[in-house]
């Protein structure tokens, strides 16, 4: 935002696609653009912390892969009820350590331990029945099926449950449509609205009802505050603290580093597909995290 300041002249402010004011870029601030596009004080660009990690429930020892390069003997833990971060330049390898506990990457190697007991997520449906769930990074390619309705968009990972005698109950998806549009506050004019035509935010926030339906243990969210606006960011910050505080544990790539520092309890930095070293969030700095992403480069 501050870059726009400096090679604009005039800017121009829109939300929830209507015009909301043209003004000089030097009659602005970072702040009072903010104020303009959310429609309220944004003081805070990040919600009070209310979550209080746990006991582990997570243990991942010597995971590898074969992504060319390899994904190298990752160690790592994920406690009740907190937000790990993942770090690192581009081309670290920190997708594929998602897509690895996902299923969607053969692993080579080590061990995945859920509450004590080993799991193997040799695909992504069985990784859905051990308590995991995924959003993508890429949430237009894979994320969302675009031209069809919020409805679908929210029930698809959970399909099956819908099923009796051979027919899908309409009246149980409706309900949990519903539920998807309430609890994550989507804004839409109703559940067969195509899920292309709303913002950025919004499908994000259909998608993380998708996976919330189906109850998992361990949320993975790949750059889920990308391509959205800084209110639907907020929002998406504090239905994650929101479900920290509920026990779930959450791990999160993002390649902002003001992100990382304001939403999780921890860091793990990854560089060249090695295991850096891993950060509390409260005691560590940028500069820090930037020397660990070069470790082995």
């Amino acid at each position: 935002m501050e870059e726009i300041l400096k090679i604009s002249d005039e800017v121009t402010i829109m939300r929830d696609g209507q015009w909301i004011a043209t003004k000089h870029a030097k009659e602005l601030t970072t702040d009072l653009i903010i104020n303009l596009m959310v429609g309220r004080d944004l003081s805070n660009r990040f919600p009070e912390k209310i979550n209080k990690p746990g006991t582990t429930i997570l243990k991942v020892e010597n995971l590898s892969a074969d992504t060319h390069p390899v994904l190298d003997n990752i160690n790592f833990e994920l406690r009740q009820g907190e937000i790990l971060g993942v770090a690192g330049l581009v081309g670290a390898k920190r997708t594929e350590i998602l897509e690895t506990l996902f299923g969607m990457r053969k692993q080579t190697s080590g061990k995945i331990t859920l509450h004590g007991k080993q799991i193997v997520n040799s695909n992504p449906n069985k990784a859905m029945k051990n308590g995991f769930a995924m959003l993508t990074e890429e949430r237009r390619v894979t994320g969302i099926f675009e031209r069809l309705s919020i409805s679908f968009n929210s029930v698809i990972a959970n399909l099956s449950s819908y099923v009796k005698y051979g027919f899908l109950s309409n009246k149980n998806i409706e309900r949990d449509t519903q539920w998807v549009i309430d609890s994550m506050r989507v804004k839409t004019p109703s559940q067969k609205t195509t899920i292309g035509s709303l913002s950025g935010g919004n499908q994000q926030k259909v998608i993380i009802g998708r996976w919330l339906l189906i109850k998992p243990e361990i949320l993975m969210l790949d750059e889920p505050t990308r391509g959205i606006d800084v209110g639907a960011k907020y929002e998406i910050y504090q239905l994650m603290n929101n479900l920290a505080a509920e026990g779930k544990g959450i791990i999160m790539v993002s390649s902002e580093m003001p992100e990382l520092l304001g939403v999780t309890d921890r860091i793990l930095v990854m560089s060249n597909g090695k295991l850096a070293g891993i950060v509390d969030t409260k005691t560590t700095t940028q500069e820090e995290i930037m020397k660990l992403s070069a470790k082995y480069l």
